[in-house]
């Protein structure tokens, strides 16, 4: 069986979106342009690597983090922003998560702080993870390659110069997000 289009792709894709996301999922929108992996393949392992990467850290301290912050209040201090913006915006603050590289694990950690509900986190996240798989496929294996044939970058080019260009995108609006979360509002 050609190793490309057995379920271990797919598993792969899943475990890469919950340990790292954009880089290995933009490479498997590559592939979608590309004709060797399927959409709907792609889309459900992203959302569910991405939805299990998130959730893996949220449940992990979901009621650890108050006993441990307690003893550190300088690191608590410095997490008040970031916990006081998701305790007044819970849901768009999950939604968030997925669309905001560098503060993911933060953030799941803050809802877990601040006692968002799991059901609530679980379903919120999964949401998140569902669009942000599709968002992202739709932007590097087809609207980029379409836009990009204009000036002649065609193909499997195309879907990587676009799957570079969202992973550039997401690494700086996250180094945005961190810092405008690091100032008290």
């Amino acid at each position: 069986m050609d190793l490309l289009h057995g379920p271990f792709v797919y598993l792969g894709i899943a475990a890469a979106a919950a340990i790292e996301g954009e880089v290995a999922y933009a490479a498997a929108a590559t592939l979608v342009a590309h004709g060797a992996l399927s959409p709907f393949g792609v889309i459900a392992a992203g959302t569910v690597g991405a939805a299990a990467g998130d959730q893996f850290y949220f449940y992990l301290l979901r009621g650890r983090l108050t006993g441990w912050l307690s003893r550190f209040p300088k690191i608590a201090r410095r997490a008040e922003p970031l916990v006081g913006r998701v305790r007044r915006h819970q849901a768009p603050m999950v939604l968030l998560i997925r669309f905001a590289p560098g503060l993911r694990i933060a953030l799941a950690a803050a809802c877990a702080y601040v006692g968002v509900s799991a059901v609530r986190f679980s379903a919120l996240n999964l949401v998140a993870a569902f669009l942000w798989a599709v968002v992202l496929l739709i932007l590097i294996a087809w609207a980029g390659p379409t836009y990009l044939s204009a000036i002649g970058i065609t193909g499997w080019k195309a879907a990587l110069v676009s799957g570079l260009f969202i992973v550039i995108i997401l690494h700086l609006a996250g180094r945005a997000e961190r810092r405008a979360m690091s100032t008290p509002r």
